[in-house]
């Protein structure tokens, strides 16, 4: 666990196992398929950017990263040319889906999500980590719980690996790998710790927690827009801070020291998948966690109120 995902020691829902996760941390949930529609019939409608293949130093070049999240040894990736959305994915875009199929998510199922505190509609404070709460009845519809409202051009919260992909089954879309998730999100900066540079963010340039983690904000503290602050050097949006990002990739510690450099796509076995970016909750004090390089996991049926996603195809 850490500030920013609860992960598999939060709410019940998000143990490992839970939900019918397939073994060997396939992804695959067969109460997930879509209950109408063609799959890749839907509308996806989130903007794209054209990312051009080419080779980048991922990792992380300045050692800022914690050790145990596998952020070395920065090494060489070539990756193909792809497209991406220039912002996670939004209410808008979900619901859209949602009222095609009648596509229910994890966090609808097992009735709780994990919720902040400071935006929590009451809820239960975990034990090991008591700003989260397990909230019943927060979904992407509710993202705080009961008597909240998602807003359509935020990202789409309380999204598990399982629903992300649901949707990307449906729109004939995927989830990017980590390799492309970070090629893309460095906008062609090479070894940069964000996706302007090297300086340290000024508000305007990200939505982060402000103040003293996790009780005394200095400042709002939720997500904004998708496309608030402005793009990397790609035309993306908001790819540190806002809300982590799902990739598909199986997540393991060790795995840069052992990646292929073409078009790697994680590790064959794992419980956990791949997150990336940080999110409102990421704090120098606690989880420096938003920059490109930072990685993160959790169970693929995990949701929270911090966890979206963005998607690609070829």
């Amino acid at each position: 666990m850490n500030c920013c995902t609860p992960g598999h020691d939060g709410p019940a829902h998000a143990r490992a196992g839970a939900g019918g996760a397939a073994p060997n941390g396939s992804g695959k949930n067969d109460s997930h398929t879509n209950s109408s529609g063609t799959n890749g019939s839907g509308t996806h409608l989130v903007r794209q950017a054209v990312i051009p293949g080419g080779e980048f130093a991922m990792g992380d070049a300045h050692g800022d990263g914690y050790r145990a999240d596998g952020e070395l040894p920065v090494h060489r990736v070539t990756l193909r040319p792809f497209m991406i959305d220039r912002t996670a994915v939004t209410v808008a875009a979900f619901r859209t889906f949602v009222d095609a199929t009648g596509y229910v998510t994890d966090a609808e199922r097992f009735g709780s999500s994990a919720v902040f505190h400071s935006y929590a509609e009451g809820g239960v404070p975990l034990p090991e980590a008591p700003w989260w709460r397990t909230v019943d009845g927060a979904t992407w519809r509710f993202p705080g719980g009961p008597g909240t409202v998602a807003v359509a051009d935020h990202p789409v919260v309380h999204v598990s690996h399982a629903d992300a992909l649901a949707y990307c089954m449906w729109t004939g879309r995927d989830l990017p790998t980590e390799a492309q998730w970070e090629y893309a999100a460095r906008g062609g900066l090479e070894g940069a710790r964000y996706p302007w540079g090297d300086r340290h963010p000024r508000p305007q340039q990200i939505d982060i927690f402000t103040g003293t983690f996790p009780w005394e904000p200095t400042g709002p503290v939720g997500t904004v827009p998708a496309d608030a602050h402005a793009p990397n050097g790609f035309g993306l949006h908001q790819t540190v801070g806002n809300v982590w990002e799902w990739c598909c990739d199986r997540y393991s510690a060790r795995y840069y020291s052992r990646s292929p450099s073409a078009d790697p796509t994680g590790p064959d076995r794992g419980n956990s998948r791949v997150l990336r970016g940080g999110s409102h909750l990421c704090h120098d004090s606690y989880c420096y966690r938003y920059r490109v390089s930072a990685r993160s996991h959790s169970t693929p049926d995990s949701s929270a109120s911090n966890i979206g996603f963005r998607t690609v195809t070829a």
